[in-house]
């Protein structure tokens, strides 16, 4: 069990029988009263985030959370195939589970899938990756100094916003938690 006195961030317990990790919290001494701590929990399964106070003191499970390193094969359907980096067993994965990281997904991309007591819960990429344009509409001479935008399609499939002297075949560095451009490659 862990009390309110060993919170960290990053810490995964359950709440209300709901695992939630600690993205943030501060220990708040009130006038009045006990202390309390307050306290910003996201969801592990479904991703939402929530703002608690717990009094001092309180106690709740701790859970553990596990990574392993998979690789990601092909899409079928609409499951995407993973396989074990150590034992080469593969699993189907759940769009759902995946969320809008699917936009980035390209064969033989490595990522860390997040198990919950053995249950598959998120999978996660690296922040920044390269991709390279798939289509983009030229651009005007003169607009390479200016900060205005154009869409461009992802190898992948994706839509995502890029300066205007982009072109087609040019590699770029992705945001894989904003979807947004980060620099030409």
């Amino acid at each position: 069990m862990i009390s309110t006195s060993d919170f960290r961030n990053g810490l995964n317990i359950l709440v209300d029988g709901e695992p939630y990790q600690i993205s943030w919290f501060q220990n708040h001494k009130p006038g009045k009263g006990g202390a309390v701590m307050r306290v910003k929990l996201r969801h592990l399964k479904k991703g939402g985030t929530i703002e608690r106070t717990f009094k001092s003191g309180e106690k709740f499970e701790a859970l553990s959370v596990t990574r392993q390193k998979k690789q990601f094969l092909y899409k079928e359907g609409d499951k995407f195939n993973f396989m074990d980096m150590n034992t080469y067993e593969q699993i189907s994965v759940d769009p759902v589970i995946i969320g809008d990281l699917k936009d980035f997904l390209k064969e033989n991309a490595e990522v860390d899938a997040i198990f919950l007591e053995s249950e598959l819960i998120g999978i996660e990429m690296p922040a920044i990756i390269e991709m390279t344009i798939a289509e983009a509409e030229p651009g005007i001479k003169g607009d390479s100094v200016s900060n205005m935008t154009k869409m461009a399609k992802l190898e992948t499939g994706a839509d995502i916003r890029v300066p205007l002297f982009i072109k087609e075949g040019d590699k770029i560095k992705v945001d894989t938690r904003t979807g947004e451009y980060v620099e030409r490659v």
